[in-house]
């Protein structure tokens, strides 16, 4: 049995709130919201009377009876369970942060360009100490990395603002990229997890095809723009070395750019004017954008493994209209907790957890763990969990799968 959750039938302005939340800043996830009741909505803002302020005003009205719903085929006992998870979670004040926990997490990045610095001043520009270096700054790019997404998902401070203005010198200073690019990817990413169009991670811009029925797609229209049944071979060739040094890189600039992001731009240019006063008298000028290009290629390698091994090997298809608890678990997996792990992961190996309450503290998430595995097992409902080794093949896995259905279908269908 089946019901519609209360108020989802409300319809707001989202045009003119969208425009008015980009100018604001005041909400995480404007194009995804029509009406608070909804469990998107809820997840994604932590502060509900605040957001609640700003849709008001921008009210239309409710659907009538008669126009089509599609809530329609939503549990409405999944819905009601997971409601009543996240206030159990409010209850263990698992929304509570541990602000030594964060501070600690800065620290270690800090130290870690601090000792990057000394090998080169000490040790001299030579290959070793330069190598060395490169590994060490890559560590503390893809550290900080893992850290802006605490505070892009407001999961930190209580207040937003706080959140918006530590996750600029976060992304920018340290990183050198756009908050702005960021949650306008990131965001749509969870609130559509692993479908097509609506998930931006999941458009492969035609390099590769994934999940079954892209490849099949692709397939029965003849569509080669690269041979996809070797794409498991050649993803270590363009996956992770250049997507974060060709693609993310050039994308960040021209968002700011074309986009007119002035802030972000003056807060990633602070970041390569600091990058270039500290290295250029090692390495000169070119010498150093060399370098530079050096560690994004290092922190690709990392990236992409990591952010892949809980998205790519799961269900990538066409909206299906699920429950917010259902639709992430199942574009979602988790990887063995260890203290490595949750470290080399940024905390991100509990990504169901992350993706059903995006705004608890990473530090928390494996306290929630065991409830949502409960609640799993309930409804029947697959809690995927695995060794970090194999959590990495599965990825090489699913792109040969893909591209087997890809050249099955394009030639024989």
């Amino acid at each position: 049995m089946t019901r519609e959750p209360p108020g989802c039938r409300r319809v707001n302005s989202l045009m003119l709130y969208t425009l008015r939340s980009i100018t604001s800043h005041r909400s995480s996830h404007p194009e995804r919201c029509a009406t608070s009741s909804q469990d998107a909505f809820r997840a994604f803002h932590p502060d509900l009377e605040f957001v609640g302020k700003f849709l008001k005003p921008l009210l239309i009205g409710e659907l009538a009876p008669e126009e089509p719903s599609q809530d329609h085929g939503k549990n409405s006992k999944i819905i009601e369970d997971f409601r009543a998870l996240k206030k159990t979670a409010e209850d263990m004040n698992l929304f509570k942060t541990n602000h030594v926990f964060f501070l600690l997490l800065l620290a270690h990045i800090i130290a870690l360009e601090s000792i990057a610095w000394f090998t080169v001043f000490y040790f001299g520009n030579g290959w070793i100490p330069t190598l060395i270096t490169a590994f060490v700054l890559a560590t503390s790019q893809a550290q900080a990395g893992w850290l802006q997404h605490d505070y892009g998902h407001l999961s930190v401070y209580r207040k937003p603002k706080w959140n918006h203005l530590v996750h600029k010198f976060v992304i920018g200073h340290l990183k050198g990229a756009s908050a702005n690019w960021w949650n306008h990817r990131h965001f749509q990413h969870h609130a559509k997890p692993n479908i097509f169009h609506k998930d931006p991670d999941v458009n492969m811009l035609h390099v590769f095809v994934l999940g079954e029925w892209q490849p099949i797609e692709y397939g029965k229209k003849k569509l080669k723009y690269l041979p996809y049944n070797h794409q498991h071979e050649y993803f270590f060739l363009i996956g992770p070395p250049l997507l974060i040094p060709m693609y993310f890189q050039y994308q960040n600039m021209m968002t700011m750019i074309v986009h007119k992001n002035w802030v972000d731009l003056a807060w990633a240019i602070s970041y390569y004017i600091r990058f270039f006063v500290t290295y250029v008298p090692f390495y000169g000028i070119l010498g150093t954008l060399l370098f530079l290009n050096f560690i994004r290629f290092l922190e690709s390698h990392w990236f992409v493994w990591v952010t892949q091994m809980n998205h790519i090997v799961m269900e990538i298809d066409q909206e299906a209209y699920r429950d917010w608890f259902s639709s992430q678990l199942t574009a979602t997996c988790n990887v063995e907790q260890s203290f490595f792990n949750d470290w080399f992961s940024g905390h991100l190996n509990f990504q169901i957890e992350h993706h059903l309450f995006p705004t608890m503290p990473r530090h928390n998430l494996h306290k929630i763990a065991p409830l949502v595995k409960s609640l799993c097992a309930k409804h029947g409902i697959e809690y995927q969990e695995k060794p970090l080794l194999r959590a990495l093949l599965d990825i090489i896995r699913s792109l040969k799968k893909s591209g087997k259905l890809w050249l099955d279908a394009y030639l024989h269908k």
